[in-house]
This record gives structure tokens, C-alpha cells and sequence, in this order.
């Protein structure tokens, strides 16, 4: 009996915070109302502008080398992609100064991580070479 009645209430506590949730999203417009500038001043904030898709590239970059990073950190393996450095460089650089803290690293791993890939970019080799070297050239 007791085993019903504890089905019985999980039922009713879901049932009614779906409703909840329901209700709350209801009265949420999708399609903010607000004037213009309130809107031009958000995607200022955000960097939203034409110029700045690659905040969110490297956003999305960074996620898919979350792995990479657990292991620098947790290993100490000192190797990150060079994708992954360009979006931590990128992130750091060019978009939201503290974006690292609300992905959840510290201000000092968010340190570390451009530290080493400013490093890494400093010192790696030009991305395109021009490696055509003309017939009878050889050496």
C-alpha cells in the first residue's frame, strides 16, 4: 500500500511541475517587445554584430575540445590542439574577458590555458606554407 501511495505522490510532484513549467513559459514572450536600442544594447553586450560570429565559433570549438583541457589539467599533459588554442586565444582575446570563468574554469586555469596558448601561437610555425618548389630545384 505504501509502495502505491509513494507512485501515486512522484506522479502528482511531476504532474504538477510540468504544469508549473508550462505556465511559466507561457507568459514568457519568444519575441522580446522591447524597443530597439534595449536590443541594439544587448547584442553589443553579447557581440552579436555581423563583425563577431567567431565568439560563438569558438564557443562551440571549445566545447568540442573539452576534453583536451580535462587532461591538460588533470594529467598534465602539456599538448592542446592548435583549434583548441585558437578559440581559448580567441575567447580571451577578442570576445567576453571572463567567458573562461562562466564555462566553469577558474580566473587561474583560464590564466594557464591562454598563457600556454598564447605561447603555443607565438611559437608555432606560419599555417600555410608555400611548399612548391619549381622542377630541376633539388638539392
Amino acid at each position: 500500500m505504501a509502495n502505491i501511495a509513494l507512485k501515486f505522490l512522484t506522479v502528482v510532484v511531476v504532474a504538477l511541475a510540468m504544469m508549473a513549467s508550462s505556465v511559466s513559459l507561457a507568459r514568457r514572450p519568444l519575441v522580446s517587445m522591447e524597443s530597439p536600442n534595449k536590443q541594439s544594447q544587448l547584442i553589443g553586450r553579447l557581440k552579436l554584430d555581423e563583425e563577431s560570429p567567431s565568439c560563438w565559433e569558438a564557443l562551440m570549438q571549445l566545447q568540442a575540445c573539452a576534453g583536451e583541457v580535462i587532461l591538460f589539467f588533470l594529467n598534465g599533459e602539456t599538448y592542446l590542439g592548435e583549434a583548441c588554442c585558437e578559440s581559448i586565444h580567441t575567447i580571451g582575446q577578442q570576445c567576453w574577458p571572463n567567458m573562461l570563468e562562466t564555462l566553469g574554469y577558474t580566473t587561474e586555469e583560464g590564466d594557464i590555458l591562454q598563457g600556454y596558448c598564447d605561447h603555443e601561437i607565438a611559437n608555432s610555425p606560419p599555417s600555410h606554407l608555400n611548399l612548391n618548389v619549381p622542377a630541376g630545384t633539388h638539392n
